[in-house]
């Protein structure tokens, strides 16, 4: 047992009683001083991936995300990272909010939480990250770890700033940021090393950026860098934040595009990622695409545009398919940041082998993990994916390059 029981706090805005147990449970004196770990879960993080939506933010997407039949993800990812957590060998305390807001899958995992903050509805709101972040800052916690994406993330920092290391345990669509583990598992890996020696783990100011939801929907791209915040680091666990393109590549993607275009089978499904780069496969044929969206294409026909996971295993019915990605800029992803439409049961009925990546050798070179990433939610799906794969870098040009989970 790592933290004390759950506290009946009178005041759902004032976690002073919980501070006070923190004390009387050890950490009164410098010398038995445990760490101290805040968790916020995001529960309807993630929810628009699939379905198509690039996120869920505002009432009204939530709304047609559960129309589209959304389930939500956010809690199941959030386990994942604290099962490796509660393996941890050396003893902190748990702080979080009440139900769906951490309370919940804490218990689920092992663990004894301590209730710092309560919901008024029972239910989690928007305002409640932002709320449960402030509870946390009051009841001094070492390290935020919390279940999100990048709005969430910009929820944090907006309350803690620089005053508290966060950690994202990534569960949300875009997650851009440079403050999420490459995967749940990962996360709750450095937490865990956190907890166990704090003073050496190097901390780094880590880029917290968004997306405009809206923007992306009329098929615009406008990226903020909302600031900076203090992150637990270790090369192969953390990502970095999104990078775009530089100078001098269009034309070797240009040429590598139209190359693509020239192998295409008749008869076969090809779908299409989001991103600049997939782009130009989709000009080279002389379509229209959805720069954040993932289309199909069949016989050189757009056959399916901003399509979600539903429609595009409609259309991947009684046919061969094959699916066209490039690299996400900065943090290397392929699957599992952004492109969640096309998910674990699509990866797995198209085949490793089925997949084509176009990127630049200036890319890959610019990854500083040296790998390229997956993180599909199955891990027996990003076993397949695993492994030197084949990238496209140019017109007859490629590589093989390391990918892992």
């Amino acid at each position: 047992m790592h933290t004390p029981a759950d506290l009946d706090l009178p005041d759902v805005n004032t976690p002073v009683a919980a501070v006070a147990e923190l004390a009387s449970a050890g950490q009164s004196t410098t010398a038995d001083r445990r760490i101290t770990v805040g968790l916020i879960v995001n529960p309807i993080a993630g929810m628009g991936g699939r379905v198509g939506l690039k996120g869920t933010d505002g009432a009204g997407v939530l709304e047609e995300a559960k129309r589209r039949g959304a389930r939500p993800l956010s809690s199941e990812r959030a386990l994942q990272a604290l099962i490796r957590l509660a393996d941890s060998n050396s003893p902190f305390h748990l702080v979080t909010g009440s139900g769906e807001l951490g309370e919940d899958v804490a218990r689920a995992a092992g663990l004894e939480p301590i209730v710092v903050y309560r919901t008024r509805s029972g239910r989690s709101l928007p305002e409640d990250t932002r709320n449960a972040a402030r509870a946390m800052l009051r009841a001094s916690v070492d390290l935020l770890l919390f279940a999100g994406g990048d709005g969430t993330a910009r929820d944090v920092l907006g309350m803690v700033n620089d005053r508290v290391p966060i950690l994202g345990i990534p569960t949300g669509v875009k997650m851009y940021s440079a403050v999420f583990g490459t995967t749940p598992e990962s996360a709750g890996h450095l937490a865990s090393r956190f907890i166990a020696d704090a003073a050496s783990l190097r901390l780094r100011e880590a880029e917290v950026m968004d997306i405009d939801e809206a923007a992306i929907r009329n098929d615009q791209v406008s990226t903020r860098l909302y600031g900076y915040a203090r992150s637990p680091y270790e090369r192969h666990l953390v990502q970095n934040a999104k990078a775009g393109s530089g100078p001098g590549e269009n034309a070797t993607l240009d040429a590598a595009s139209r190359q693509i275009v020239r192998e295409m089978h008749a008869g076969c499904l090809y779908i299409i990622g989001p991103g600049t780069t997939t782009r130009r496969v989709m000009s080279a044929l002389g379509l229209p695409s959805t720069l954040l969206g993932v289309d199909a294409v069949l016989n050189g026909v757009r056959v399916g545009a901003d399509l979600n996971e539903r429609e595009i295993l409609q259309l991947m019915e009684g046919r061969e398919a094959r699916i066209i990605v490039g690299v996400l800029g900065g943090h290397g992803s392929l699957f599992g940041r952004g492109n969640q439409q096309i998910s674990a049961e699509i990866l797995r009925r198209t085949g490793a082998d089925n997949i084509i990546v176009i990127t630049t050798v200036e890319k890959l070179l610019s990854l500083e993990a040296g790998c390229l990433r997956v993180d599909t939610g199955e891990a027996e799906v990003d076993a397949m994916l695993s492994g030197y794969r084949r990238v496209h870098t140019g017109p007859d040009r490629s590589v093989f390059f390391k990918v892992t989970s």
